[in-house]
């Protein structure tokens, strides 16, 4: 299963300009992929040699062109050895745990980084989806693989991104977002059932759109969705009023909304609080994580069993800013101010760990596999990205790239 992205909590909220007024729109028709287009036609180069056990096998070879060192602004780690990244031009995976990397990278798609919008399934499933300015926010472009990048379809959408997530090969969905400004956001969630060869818009609140809702209410800002099934969603994000959660769940594939309370700290009243992971390991045990911004900001954690109904507070709470990464309900991994903080019990006992290398606040983005095995992006004075591994839950590292 994918597991969560981590989240810059200094930079979660994006400001962006008032989108301009939408006419009520009508979806356009849904165009089928053309054909099957291999990720390059560039030779495969051989992989450079990599130092193993004795008896320990080397990784396959993709059948993609080597990528010599990238320049990483975002990178998805699946496990200790399969992973996805991408560069500001470049689609581009892994196999060997970030040793080697190959450039998978549709045809045709010539620029990526910031405008993309992505969801990585496993090592074979990929999703890219990029704006069509020109149609925004009515449309974009999907590119689908299902074999790692070496081959990729194309297709048209009805929206021009948001966030995307797919709960198996099929069925995914998508809260595009449809114009934010004034604290408020409008968003509509479309639904797949054919891995996003056509989408169905089920449910809106943006009062261009004939049939808006207001359930999922248009006020505030919508950080991600997580569906769990065909049926059930979460959507979290952030209000500007003081002491209030945005928090909401759909139990009907996304046709109404519920918004679910929080029991927050006494001195939550306020503070602006924000809803930046939820992780579910079955349809009743789930994690989250709650940012509260006041004099002193706090990373505040819950855990649900009974499907998210009720949430109890967790003894555990992250000071600062940060980048937090949950590999598991029980894995939590918390990065600001030149520490690593490591929990391996949901909070219980927290391990504070000084990396031996002094990232600072140049964290840019960070994926752990568990809590040990993780990798941080370090942008250098220059503004350079530079790729760090730890084996040891971010006591040393080592460079892998460029």
């Amino acid at each position: 299963m994918k597991r969560f992205v981590s989240f810059i909590f200094s930079l979660s909220l994006l400001v962006v300009a008032c989108a301009p007024q939408i006419q009520p729109t009508v979806l356009p028709e849904v165009i089928l992929p053309t054909t099957t287009l291999p990720a390059t036609e560039e030779p495969s180069v051989q992989p450079f040699a990599v130092d193993t056990p004795q008896g320990t096998p080397l990784p396959p070879e993709i059948n993609a062109p080597i990528f010599e060192s990238p320049s990483i602004i975002n990178i998805e780690m699946l496990d200790e050895v399969f992973g996805w990244a991408m560069t500001e031009e470049k689609i581009i995976r892994t196999n060997d745990g970030g040793v080697t990397w190959y450039d998978v990278t549709p045809p045709g798609l010539t620029e990526a980084g910031y405008l993309a919008f992505t969801f990585f399934l496993d090592a074979d499933h990929a999703w890219v989806q990029l704006p069509d300015m020109n149609r925004y926010p009515n449309g974009g472009t999907l590119y689908r693989t299902t074999d790692g990048g070496l081959t990729w379809e194309i297709f048209d959408t009805p929206f021009s991104g948001g966030s995307i997530h797919f709960v198996n090969e099929s069925a995914g969905w998508t809260m595009a977002d449809f114009g934010v400004g004034a604290g408020s956001m409008a968003v509509s969630i479309f639904k797949t059932v054919d891995g996003g060869g056509t989408w169905e818009r089920v449910y809106t609140n943006d009062p261009n759109i004939e049939g808006a809702g207001d359930t999922l209410p248009l006020g505030g800002i919508k950080n991600f969705i997580l569906p769990l099934d065909a049926d059930t969603a979460w959507v979290g994000g952030v209000t500007y009023a003081p002491g209030q959660t945005y928090l909401y769940r759909s139990g009907d594939g996304g046709k109404t909304w519920f918004n679910i309370n929080l029991v927050l700290p006494e001195d939550s009243a306020e503070s602006e609080l924000s809803v930046v992971a939820i992780k579910f390991l079955s349809a009743t045990e789930g994690f989250l994580a709650l940012r509260k911004s006041s004099e002193t900001p706090e990373i505040l954690a819950y855990r649900t069993s009974d499907g998210g109904n009720t949430w109890e507070a967790l003894d555990v709470e992250f000071n600062g800013y940060g980048i937090l990464e949950t590999p598991s309900a029980n894995e939590m991994i918390f990065y600001a101010s030149d520490q690593f903080y490591v929990t391996n019990d949901a909070g219980v006992s927290l391990q504070q760990i000084t990396p031996d290398i002094p990232f600072g606040n140049s964290v840019v983005d960070m994926s752990f596999a568990n809590s040990q095995t993780g990798w941080v992006l370090f942008a250098d004075a220059s503004g350079a990205r530079i790729l760090y591994k730890t084996t040891d839950g971010g006591a040393t590292w080592i460079q892998q790239a460029p």
